[in-house]
């Protein structure tokens, strides 16, 4: 465990924090759409992702959702450690985009190293940062981007964080993840491919450019 610590988060932190995490840290696996958090459950640990992607939704009182946006290796989620500090009900579903591996933090971990170690620090508040800057961009896609545009930044977004210009899903998947209708997704993908920008297949579909 430290040798795969130190692979993926030695750059980041220092080795006595390594060992403390290897020591403490639960390891999980998680297959491709596992919910990993779900809405009004209470956070026991944090997450840091050793490898795949997690898209982070928000759902209504009806139950229909919508992508804000995904964290990746290397990653952990605001909203948990939002969540782990002050003991509340997580106001986001976490998914497993692909298959996953990941390390769970005890809660009562994250005050304690934020006042003992300066990587850690620094790892939190830059992934407040990141994680702010990516729900304003998603703020900014649904107020000023139209469904068209919205549709092909979602499917770009998508085929990055898998690392896989193909993605398996179906239009009404699709169409869950931007809260509007599988008839609007069929007809602005086929509107995209007119243009070149996709391949489309059985529920597959190719980005051309990203």
């Amino acid at each position: 465990m430290i040798l795969d610590l130190k692979k993926h988060y030695g750059y980041i932190f220092e080795d006595e924090l390594i060992n403390e995490i290897s020591n403490l840290a639960v390891y999980k696996e998680f297959e491709a759409n596992t919910i990993i958090i779900d809405v009004d459950s209470y956070m026991v640990s944090i997450p840091l992702i050793i490898s795949g992607a997690i898209k982070i939704l928000r759902e209504d009182k009806d139950g229909d959702e919508l992508v804000l946006y995904y964290i990746e290796k290397g990653d952990t989620c605001a909203m948990t450690l939002s969540c782990c500090m002050g003991e509340t009900k997580s106001k986001i579903k976490a998914v497993a985009e692909t298959d996953i591996k990941l390390l769970m933090i005890p809660k009562n971990k994250m005050s304690e190293w934020l006042s003992k170690y300066k990587s850690w620090q620094e790892y939190i508040l830059q992934s407040y940062h990141s994680r702010l800057n990516e729900f304003i961009e998603a703020v900014d896609s649904i107020a000023f981007l139209n469904m068209h545009d919205r549709l092909y930044k979602y499917l770009k977004d998508k085929a990055m964080v898998t690392n896989n210009v193909v993605i398996s899903a179906t239009h009404q998947q699709i169409a869950n993840d931007l809260h509007t209708s599988r008839v609007v997704i069929s007809r602005l993908l086929k509107a995209l491919e007119k243009q070149e920008k996709i391949e489309l297949h059985r529920n597959q579909i190719k980005v051309l450019e990203l």
